[in-house]
């Protein structure tokens, strides 16, 4: 198998580990989240996921990332370890579910806008169908996850937004760390700088630590070690090799998957709205990452056009 075949898998599967880890912490934020507080539940992942990476990064001895990384690992720690834990918690707090999740898959559009203004990267009309049949799952998720007892504040509609925004903005952020260090690096002091951003939270935890039921404090240690520890340096692994855009539309599979784990896992019997919403989440993603059979090089000659063109000729 040639060496860029073999990369492409990789990174696919990589991916894909990614995206069964994030749908799995909605499962585990439900014991998790009825124990902690927003701030005190992300600190606690943080710490853990922390923890794990840093055994991981001393066993490799991979060391600390070079300056040139530093900028991308600061805005991307910031806002996606620590803006949007803990705002997302926050939010799903104020609104339901299925609304959360609507507002939250706004983010892979984000992505795919701000990679073309500020990485170079195209948007191909294959990224933008799919991502346009994958939002209309996720809405069609959404809406059956919400029912008729959904309720939505303002409060907790501006806090999925600005969850939203902070994801967007740190995938943004990190895919240029990417160039200068491993996933392991950017993901190990990614996930420090959260932790240390959610300090202000320490005191919850303790006290809510001290009182919440082990099946909580479990889950909360899950969600460090699986959905933040390894999904985080797997989905940095893949994004290394393709643009923010397409790994932003691959996230997309997170809320058919969730339906199924919910299914499986809980015994919550999906509604036909929810499947068909499913399946639309799938169908885009397999579009969005599709590629043409033919495909010339983009005449602005930007490095990631020029790269996605050079993919499509070796498929």
């Amino acid at each position: 198998m040639p060496k860029s075949a073999s990369s492409a898998r990789l990174a696919l599967a990589a991916a894909g580990v990614t995206v069964v880890l994030w749908a799995s912490a909605f499962v585990s934020i439900r014991s998790a989240g009825d124990a902690y507080s927003p701030g005190a539940l992300a600190l606690g992942r943080l710490l853990a996921g922390a923890l794990v990476l840093g055994a991981v990064l001393l066993i490799r001895r991979e060391g600390v990332p070079p300056r040139a990384a530093w900028p991308g690992i600061l805005v991307s720690g910031l806002l996606w370890f620590g803006v949007y834990m803990v705002v997302l918690n926050w939010g799903e707090q104020e609104v339901d579910a299925g609304t959360a999740a609507m507002l939250v898959n706004i983010g892979p559009i984000l992505i795919a806008l701000l990679g073309a203004r500020f990485l170079g990267e195209r948007l191909p009309p294959r990224l933008l169908a799919g991502m346009a049949v994958s939002f209309a799952g996720a809405v069609a998720v959404g809406l059956s996850m919400s029912g008729e007892d959904g309720h939505a504040s303002v409060l907790g509609v501006v806090l999925c937004l600005l969850a939203a925004v902070a994801y967007a903005g740190g995938v943004v952020a990190q895919k240029p760390a990417l160039a200068h260090a491993s996933a392991l690096q950017v993901t190990t002091f990614g996930c420090a700088i959260g932790a240390a951003a959610c300090l202000p939270f320490a005191g919850q935890l303790v006290t809510e630590a001290a009182r919440a039921p082990l099946s909580a404090t479990a889950n909360m240690v899950y969600l460090g070690v699986f959905p933040t520890a390894l999904a985080f340096t797997t989905w940095a692994y893949a994004l290394a090799r393709t643009t923010a855009g397409r790994m932003g539309a691959t996230t997309y599979a997170v809320p058919a998957l969730v339906v199924l784990m919910a299914w499986a896992l809980l015994g919550e019997l999906p509604g036909a709205l929810t499947l068909v919403g499913g399946v639309l989440c799938l169908a885009g993603v397999a579009v969005s990452r599709s590629r043409a059979r033919v495909s010339a090089a983009p005449a602005s000659g930007t490095a990631a056009g020029v790269e996605e063109a050079a993919g499509d000729r070796r498929r």
